[in-house]
């Protein structure tokens, strides 16, 4: 489908990715339906109308940019106030819930794969692709597209269908606080708590985003350090990956994949850095904000696949695929949140980190008031960076099996 806009339109395409970014980042801050709503779907859905009304292509070289760049950066920035030897003492409950959920990711995975596997081609690949975006987020969608060499339009079918899908079931956890069902059998302390103290508490996204004090050498120091962290992580992967031989024995090549893996060593390093010398990473202010903004870029680009006449044509099996995936993973989610007796916000945040990643729950946290829950989320949902590429590639490995 032709656009206004032609693919190789560099300056325009990076202005209205990052111009829309930003105005999604303007909107949370100044309305209160945005802020309920949350940047982050205001992004994501923004780019799937500009993509479905033709204003903008649905394939470009500056997205290819954007997943090669902008995302790495965003990681380490991300992770600066993400010490992992805090996470049990901090957040053990909740992250008993993220891998419950994760459990359910991967139980809709088995069950999607074994209904059809008969009906879509590269059923074993768009399986692996799933299961790690499903616990973790959309970065290590690109992780398992890379790891096992899935073809480009295999990819963009089940990008489109993901990105859909990941929309809805924002819309659906948004929603659910609401709904009287929910209400009546679930615990809800934090939004008790908003109750009790007013209903009206301002935006809650404009106060958790509120403006601090920052000097050039913080931006010096996060940019800088981001660069380096990456550039360092991504020579040391592919170093392991040319080392190892891919014919090896099959610890060799699960090893090979493990610390081959960028994303992975990126987001290990990072941790262990900040984990080791934490005064460093802590001191510097506006890495979260600069890391949360280039988020916010990747949040529009992702929503530019999700075409829905693409859908209809290429991907209404891959759609129902991931749909399964997500339909479990919420069963799961709530059932065992209800039965171990976590609460609404603990069950919606630890599912919402599976399926999009630790940011888009944290925009959730921020724009519902769940502030206590914000750091925590951040924390655990990173791990899923890592989760999700093991049982990505074990999945994957064991899906091309039976095929």
């Amino acid at each position: 489908m032709d656009s206004l806009i032609s693919p190789d339109e560099s300056w325009l395409l990076w202005g209205i990715l990052v111009g829309w970014a930003a105005f999604s980042i303007y909107l949370e801050q100044k309305f209160e339906w945005a802020s309920k709503l949350s940047g982050a779907i205001i992004a994501l859905v923004g780019a799937m109308l500009l993509a479905n009304f033709g204003v903008i292509p649905i394939e470009s070289p500056t997205y290819d940019i954007v997943w090669a760049y902008v995302v790495p950066l965003a990681i380490p920035l991300l992770l600066f106030q993400s010490n992992i030897i805090r996470i049990w003492k901090e957040s053990g409950r909740l992250l008993m819930i993220f891998l419950i959920s994760s459990i359910g990711t991967v139980a809709g995975a088995i069950i999607a794969f074994f209904l059809l596997k008969e009906y879509i081609p590269a059923v074993d690949q768009i399986g692996a692709m799933l299961t790690g975006s499903y616990t973790g987020g959309g970065v290590n969608f690109a992780a398992m597209a890379t790891r096992f060499d899935v073809g480009g339009e295999t990819v963009s079918s089940t990008v489109v269908a993901d990105n859909l899908l990941m929309a809805l079931y924002f819309l659906v956890l948004i929603t659910i606080p609401a709904v009287g069902f929910f209400k009546k059998n679930y615990r809800a302390p934090y939004i008790d708590e908003i109750e009790r103290n007013g209903a009206d508490n301002g935006n809650q996204a404009a106060s958790y985003w509120k403006r601090k004090e920052i000097s050039l050498s913080d931006i010096a120091l996060a940019v800088g350090s981001s660069f380096v962290i990456v550039a360092v992580s991504f020579k040391l992967a592919e170093f392991f990956t040319n080392v190892i031989p891919d014919d090896a024995n099959i610890f060799l090549t699960v090893l090979r994949g493990i610390i081959g893996d960028d994303y992975l060593m990126l987001t290990t390093i990072t941790l262990l850095l900040v984990s080791f010398i934490p005064r460093y990473f802590t001191s510097i202010n506006g890495a979260q904000e600069i890391g949360t903004f280039l988020i916010y870029i990747f949040f529009v680009v992702i929503g530019v696949p999700a075409s829905i006449p693409l859908i209809i044509q290429n991907a209404p099996l891959i759609l129902l695929f991931a749909a399964i995936i997500v339909f479990i993973n919420m069963i799961v989610s709530f059932s065992f949140g209800k039965f171990f007796k976590f609460s609404l916000e603990e069950i919606i945040l630890s599912s919402n980190a599976n399926i999009g990643g630790p940011t888009t729950a944290a925009a959730m946290a921020i724009s519902r008031g769940w502030t206590k829950l914000v750091g925590p989320i951040l924390i655990i949902g990173t791990l899923g960076y890592i989760i999700g590429n093991y049982i990505g590639t074990g999945l994957g490995v064991w899906f091309a099996g039976m095929m």
